[in-house]
């Protein structure tokens, strides 16, 4: 932990040092939508998926940040995210997020039973420390999709659930991904269509919120897919699917889903509604409802 906090440090210390040099995005900077929301983790992309884009509205020579927070309501379930991220020269992004996830209803009433009381009631906190880079490509020019590389370092703080009652092997761990990107112009109906695919290495059961590995420790390539029609400048319509690994022998995990709407009234503001299909979370199954994020850009 000491060396986490260590190198986060650092970081921040030759963000400062970038900071000197580079200037503050403006309004003539990216265009509008193009660096997406943020995401559960606190990545630029969808709700649930990375893309390729770098956060914030700064181009080359520029800087800019974003924080978000986010609620999602399924059956059984409630989980609360608040991210910030900073995009450093439309190359380099640098995110972090802290989730809340806690059961309630009768899924805390059976967790109850089935723990013989140890577990009265399931709350989980999780900080994500993200870094994302641009590699190669371009999200518009170009016939080259945008490709970056990106981890996610995942610090579960409630582990006794994960381990003890699910057998989880650690209670922190590292995503690795990479992501393309594209937005194709004009090619439905005269509207522009972003395209992204994603994929993810990694031992995280729900995202890491239910620990990482389990009896099977192997790693997982999972694939995570996103698309998004833009309705207008201010409007996106779009799907996403996600891939989950299955490491725990106690309990299944299912593929995320979800449907949703962006809205982008200006440079400073993105809201996202959502309806999102989780699947199975732990012994509860079918857990859908809905997904809502406000966002502000500077």
């Amino acid at each position: 932990m000491t060396k986490v906090f260590m190198m986060f440090k650092c970081v921040l210390i030759c963000l400062a040092m970038s900071f000197s040099v580079l200037a503050v995005a403006t309004e003539q900077s990216r265009i509008l939508a193009t660096p997406g929301a943020m995401q559960i983790e606190g990545a630029a992309g969808g709700g649930i998926v990375p893309w390729a884009v770098i956060g914030g509205y700064g181009h080359e020579g520029e800087w800019g940040v974003s924080a978000a927070v986010t609620r999602v309501n399924v059956d059984d379930f409630s989980l609360s995210n608040a991210a910030v991220l900073i995009g450093i020269d439309n190359r380099l992004e640098l995110s972090y997020a802290h989730q809340t996830l806690r059961l309630g209803g009768e899924g805390a009433s059976q967790l109850n039973q089935l723990s013989a009381g140890a577990f009265p009631s399931l709350t989980i906190e999780q900080d994500v420390f993200g870094l994302k880079v641009r590699v190669a490509g371009d999200l518009i020019y170009g016939a080259m999709p945008q490709v970056s590389a990106g981890a996610q370092y995942k610090i579960n703080k409630n582990p006794e659930i994960s381990t003890e009652l699910l057998g989880a092997k650690k209670d922190t761990g590292t995503d690795f991904y990479v992501a393309a990107s594209k937005l194709y112009l004009d090619v439905f109906f005269e509207r522009n269509l972003l395209l992204n695919a994603t994929l993810r290495r990694s031992k995280a059961n729900q995202t890491g919120l239910l620990g990482f590995g389990g009896p099977d420790d192997d790693w997982q390539w999972l694939g995570e897919y996103s698309a998004a029609l833009l309705l207008d400048r201010h409007w996106a319509v779009g799907l996403e699917y996600r891939e989950k690994p299955e490491l725990l022998d106690s309990v299944e995990e299912d593929a995320w889903a979800d449907a949703f709407v962006a809205w982008f009234p200006n440079k400073r503001v993105t809201v996202v509604a959502a309806y999102v299909d989780l699947g199975t979370i732990a012994l509860w199954q079918q857990q859908r409802g809905w997904y809502l994020s406000l966002q502000v850009n500077h």
